[in-house]
């Protein structure tokens, strides 16, 4: 490239940070060189590309990442979920990200707040199969899981299928929305329908699922609703065994997915969503991949790269 690898590892590193053309001003004014956006961005694709590419062979190798015994044997958590996007070719298309972390990676900021100070993730753009390669690769090995995701079928397929002794979460405040929905449709009376839902609310925390089903189907039928009631309480039925929140409260495990909802935030769309952008799809997975690199503290990675590109 006629770079140097230090130069090559700041534009990926500020590239994968800022749009181009605000990473060409602050390259240049900081170092007094004189890149050009372009340049940054080709840089970016490249070494996003070689990643991708590093790890396709990994997994093509069937291999899978290897801890050390007393960290195989330690919790983790796996979340998992998708965000649309804008391609090029296909309009909006689902990435997904996974995030794995642990306990011990959690620390309380503030007295209502915490905060995750590591984290592994893994993105992916389109067929979730390819993405469940991803994942296992780092999961494999693991001995302790607990997954916490929304109702999405294709997950807990995967889960049952691989991980099926792991532990298993609804998150709660997914499912509870599916409350609020109902019961906005259900009452009319504001007061009586927060009523209502606080009290099942309650019901999901200190007994699980089981008594809020009951109460479901106890509701005085309404017409207008029969339908959406059913299907609530199909959903609850489907994953009663995920929904049992008062005994993962009583393992001190978590029972909110917030930590990958703040993560798309923040790994992917903080660069990848802005106003205006629309990437191709190939593009998109290579820029992907500089971000969760970067995020998982893998940049050793890159600057591998760059030397051995110099």
């Amino acid at each position: 490239m006629g770079i140097s690898s230090l130069a090559q590892e700041t534009m990926c590193y500020i590239g994968q940070y800022l749009v181009f053309r605000d990473a060409e001003e602050v390259i240049n004014n900081l170092t007094g060189a004189r890149v050009n956006a372009k340049q940054i961005e080709r840089v970016c694709h490249k070494y996003g590309q070689w990643i991708e590419d590093a790890d396709n062979a990994v997994i093509e190798n069937q291999v899978y990442k290897e801890y050390e015994p007393d960290k195989a044997d330690e919790l983790h958590y796996v979340s998992v979920d998708g965000a649309m996007y804008l391609t090029r070719e296909e309009s909006w298309k689902e990435s997904k990200l996974g995030r794995i972390y642990q306990p011990k990676d959690i620390v309380q900021v503030s007295p209502k707040r915490t905060e995750l100070t590591a984290s592994t993730y893994v993105t992916h753009l389109g067929d979730y199969k390819e993405f469940i390669t991803k994942m296992n690769y780092h999961l494999e090995n693991l001995n302790s899981l607990v997954f916490i995701a929304d109702g999405a079928r294709w997950i807990w397929k995967w889960v049952e299928q691989y991980y099926p002794e792991s532990v298993q979460i609804v998150d709660y405040y997914h499912c509870k929305e599916h409350l609020c929905e109902f019961a906005k449709l259900y009452y009319k009376d504001e007061k009586q329908r927060y009523k209502w839902i606080d009290t099942l609310s309650e019901m999901m925390i200190t007994k699980g699922i089981d008594p809020v089903i009951a109460a479901l189907e106890k509701l005085p039928e309404q017409r207008k609703t029969t339908g959406k009631r059913t299907k609530l309480i199909n959903y609850y039925r489907r994953n009663k065994d995920r929904m049992q929140y008062h005994q993962y409260i009583e393992k001190e495990l978590l029972i909110g997915s917030g930590a990958i909802e703040s993560a798309h935030k923040d790994v992917l769309q903080q660069r990848l969503k802005l106003s205006g952008q629309r990437w191709t799809m190939e593009g998109f997975q290579q820029m992907a991949q500089l971000r969760v690199v970067y995020k998982s503290k893998q940049e050793h990675r890159i600057k591998q790269l760059c030397q051995n590109a110099a």
